[in-house]
């Protein structure tokens, strides 16, 4: 199937992701925007969490309360408006686990934050029958819609049987690279795929002239003086207002 990976390298992809996960939590952080889009690629094919954008400071047991991230990926008590914790970020890479295992989100997205709860809190989210018993039940656990009850520690992540014999020494588990990465970058269509969704085709603009636009040319309340710009006073409207003299003492002489 196009756009899915297979077991090994999710396994890869989710024990990176979990690491990360698992540092930002001891810190104190919530990323709150984990998706698909905010995954970049080293050289070797592994994986950087990126875009902190919506990220904000919460300490273990703390509460939150906005609406934010990216809908497909929300959990339940987010899109509900909270309260909800660091629960929330599992559940979020339960989602992208799943997209990454089969290709496609496991709920449609809808065109607000009401629609989508319902829809969620309604979806039965049964593991597809090609996935393993030990991914699909690790996915199971991270899409529990009760935070009390989900996979919501790195400790209890690792425990998984899905990870059974891999090391989440951070140093063993990027020294080799990532193979389907590699094959894929070395696609020789690789650079057109690159650029979709671009609208705009960059094209040398023939007769502009950037002086122009780096220096704009004077206009009549405006004039230049060496390297030193004065602008002309523009009255304001409504009545105008004569300066006020300054009233000087009158001296009355008596003959």
């Amino acid at each position: 199937m196009i756009g899915q990976f297979s077991e090994e390298t999710v396994r890869i992809f989710a024990a990176e992701l979990g690491c990360a996960l698992g540092f930002l939590h001891d810190f104190g952080i919530i990323h709150r925007d984990v998706k698909m889009e905010n995954i970049l690629l080293t050289d070797n094919g592994h994986l950087r969490l990126a875009d902190f954008g919506l990220s904000r400071r919460l300490e273990r047991g703390g509460r939150t309360f906005t609406i934010c991230g990216t809908i497909q990926y929300m959990a339940p008590e987010v899109l509900s408006g909270g309260p909800y914790n660091h629960a929330a970020d599992w559940w979020s890479l339960g989602i992208l686990l799943f997209s990454l295992a089969t290709g496609k989100f496991p709920v449609p997205p809808e065109p607000d934050h009401c629609s989508m709860l319902r829809k969620v809190r309604s979806f039965p989210y049964e593991m597809p029958l090609s996935l393993s018993s030990p991914l699909s039940m690790l996915i199971t656990e991270l899409l529990c819609k009760n935070p009390l009850r989900r996979l919501r520690t790195l400790d209890r992540f690792k425990r998984q049987t899905f990870f059974f014999g891999t090391s989440f020494d951070l140093h063993l588990l990027q020294r080799r690279p990532v193979q389907v990465i590699l094959e894929l970058r070395e696609r020789p269509d690789r650079a057109a795929k690159a650029r979709r969704g671009l609208t705009l085709t960059l094209l040398p603009l023939k007769g502009f002239d950037f002086d122009s636009l780096l220096s704009p040319a004077a206009t009549p309340d405006t004039h230049l003086d060496g390297d030193i710009r004065t602008r002309a006073a523009v009255p304001l409207p409504g009545p105008s207002l004569q300066p006020t003299q300054e009233k000087v003492p009158r001296r009355e002489v008596f003959v």
